[in-house]
């Protein structure tokens, strides 16, 4: 087996000591003669050597890694958010520890765990689990927590989005392009994000006169949510199966999101409807499938991009500056118009 090369050996094949070789390589500011620098890089290139991030993390007692914590990567909309995140996180030199939750509270928490294990010193989080005290021991203990696109009864920096305005946006489109019947399709509501979104889907309809017809308001189960991959769209193919067994059938189905959209529509169309002659859908995110998918999503765009790298920003700024206050940021919607509903 080859010996691991340590910085003693680069210490001497630069003939100086294991003392300026540690200097090179984790303080780059130190004042070293310029030849003898470049004395220790050749050493370390012609060595091969490996730096033991271990070691260095247990010395400064940091690490050189942002946890981001999510409830479900298999929905493109958090691969979307990702990117904006990391736009921003590799150019601040720092690493990704991506943790997903699958809408599980105690997954959750033990991610929490480990990751303040781990020495991790910054953590954005969209969080599904209503109880903040552990968070509230990591802010004690000198981590710093960005949350975004849930409400966390927490004193930290939110990125947040107006779910409540892209409910109303929605079911206004379907009600001005003449739709009374209107159903809503949704995983449960059991996060901030979804029940503010069928809030305003219900002022919407209240404000226009509209009666909200119980038989055409269908929710998924958290034990789904749980348990699977590609729920949302799954749960959009089970729960427009149940529309379907009803009497009659909405002329519009507002959607919790784009994932769930897809399925509704794919079963709708197995069962002989056409989109949107006989139901329109619209779904919520702006995923890039959206434009990709038979016929086009009619969807709220909530600058998701925008809202990872903001995220990223602002836990930069907090970790530099620890006695900042936290801020609120609040993102708007935008209604994007396409062939689901405007066929």
């Amino acid at each position: 087996m080859t010996k691991k090369v340590t910085i003693n050996d680069i210490a001497k094949a630069a003939n100086t000591s294991t003392a300026t070789v540690s200097r090179v390589l984790n303080n780059p500011d130190y004042p070293v003669k310029e030849s003898l620098r470049t004395k220790v890089m050749e050493a370390i290139e012609q060595l091969n050597y490996v730096p033991n991030l271990v070691g260095k993390q247990l010395k400064t007692n940091t690490s050189n890694e942002i946890g981001v914590i999510i409830p479900n990567i298999s929905n493109p909309y958090y691969t979307l958010l990702i990117s904006g995140l990391e736009y921003v996180i590799r150019q601040s030199e720092k690493y990704i520890l991506l943790c997903n939750t699958n809408g599980d509270p105690e997954l959750e928490r033990k991610y929490l765990e480990y990751l303040y294990q781990k020495q991790v010193r910054g953590m954005i989080i969209s969080s599904i689990n209503p109880d903040v005290e552990y968070l509230r021991f990591l802010q004690k203990n000198h981590v710093q927590i960005v949350a975004f696109e849930q409400d966390l009864d927490l004193d930290c920096t939110k990125i947040n989005f107006d779910y409540y305005r892209g409910g109303f946006l929605a079911a206004e489109h379907l009600i001005k392009r003449g739709h009374r019947d209107i159903g809503f399709i949704s995983a449960p509501l059991s996060r901030h994000s979804r029940r503010k979104v069928y809030e305003g889907f219900q002022a919407c309809l209240n404000q226009y006169g509209i009666k909200e017809q119980k038989e055409y308001i269908k929710i998924g189960s958290d034990q789904q949510e749980i348990s699977g991959e590609m729920f949302e769209y799954q749960n959009g193919k089970n729960l427009a199966s149940q529309l379907l067994s009803e009497k009659k059938l909405p002329t519009s189905i507002f959607c919790i999101n784009d994932m769930t959209a897809f399925g509704v529509i794919q079963q709708l169309q197995n069962n002989g409807l056409k989109i949107p002659e006989d139901v329109a859908v619209v779904g919520f995110d702006n995923i890039d499938m959206c434009e990709i998918v038979n016929p086009s999503l009619t969807t709220i765009d909530q600058s998701t991009f925008e809202m990872g790298r903001l995220a990223a920003e602002a836990l930069m700024y907090s970790m530099k500056n620890t006695s900042a206050a936290p801020t609120n940021n609040l993102l708007q919607p935008t209604l994007i118009e396409r062939q689901s509903t405007n066929g």
